[in-house]
């Protein structure tokens, strides 16, 4: 029955996620042997599927069965890749990538959000094709968050994900290396995922050294930063930039995210003394050509 609809695989895998109990026998053989031919059905009726499993509160279990089953080797290819994915014991005693990414599952709470849960799943799938070992015998995932933020997107548009969903999770993904940046930290508080960003970071330590100075960190910034705007009003703004003489272009947004992240240390309080580190910074008495080169 399970070649009839193969839909049937994962909603098995779901009602023992859900409900907790375990497959018989007969059903488990036929769904092992069956897995293969599972992306023959709609990737919206798979994403659903998925969706219900993961955001279960027993989604451990579910992360189990389809594993097991076989059906995350053919619907997830890339998180299979990250068995046998090793890690700096310094960082990640708990072992492998796949085996990291599992307990960080097992750390999340009882309600989450899709771009959460996926966020979870994905924010290391680029290790594998990253992997490096330096000079001093130390692995390396050079790249991986930028290169994982990538492979999400593909990923989640391959499985019919909302435009919303998939935009989320993708930035979850890209920026979950950077979170000791105080000016970037202000950024994303002003993000409508900021609190799933928390989330991911606690369980990504939870899930690995164990150590919350970060996460502790970072509560202790959105208390200070409460009773202040999150990002206050640019210094600097387009049209200062145009009366310095330079043509609207590319060099515009790299000028302005420079001199927004100065203000953001706190390193530049007026407009007057912007204006003066942007001169200063960017040589303003050439031409405009020769300053938007």
């Amino acid at each position: 029955r399970l070649a009839e609809d193969r839909l049937r695989m994962l909603r098995a895998v779901r009602f023992a996620t859900v409900l907790d109990y375990k497959i018989d026998n007969g059903t488990w053989k036929a769904l092992v042997a069956n897995a293969p031919s599972i992306n023959q059905i709609s990737a919206e009726r798979i994403r659903d599927e998925l969706v219900r499993i993961l955001t279960s509160p027993n989604r451990v279990r579910g992360w189990d069965l389809l594993d097991s089953s076989g059906l995350m080797r053919v619907i997830l290819p890339e998180i299979d890749a990250m068995k046998g994915c090793l890690q700096p014991e310094q960082f990640h005693p708990e072992g492998d990538v796949f085996q990291h990414t599992r307990l960080m599952l097992q750390f999340l709470p009882e309600k989450v959000s899709v771009p959460l849960v996926f966020s979870v799943l994905l924010h290391d799938v680029a290790k594998p094709r990253t992997a490096t070992v330096d000079e001093t015998g130390r692995i390396r995932f050079s790249g991986h968050d930028r290169l994982g933020a990538e492979m999400t997107e593909e990923i989640m548009r391959r499985l019919r994900f909302s435009g919303a969903e998939i935009e989320g999770t993708v930035e979850m993904v890209r920026q979950h290396m950077v979170f000791k940046d105080v000016p970037k930290i202000k950024r994303f508080m002003a993000r409508p995922t900021f609190e799933d960003e928390l989330e991911l970071h606690r369980v990504d330590c939870e899930g690995s050294h164990r150590m919350l100075d970060n996460y502790e960190f970072l509560l202790r910034k959105r208390e200070e930063f409460a009773n202040e705007p999150v990002i206050p009003l640019p210094l600097v703004r387009g049209d200062d930039l145009i009366a310095l003489g330079l043509k609207p272009g590319p060099k515009f947004g790299e000028i302005l995210e420079a001199a927004e992240t100065q203000q953001l240390e706190g390193k530049l309080r007026t407009r007057e003394e912007a204006l003066e580190w942007v001169r200063r910074e960017y040589s303003l008495g050439r031409t405009a050509e020769e300053n938007i080169e």
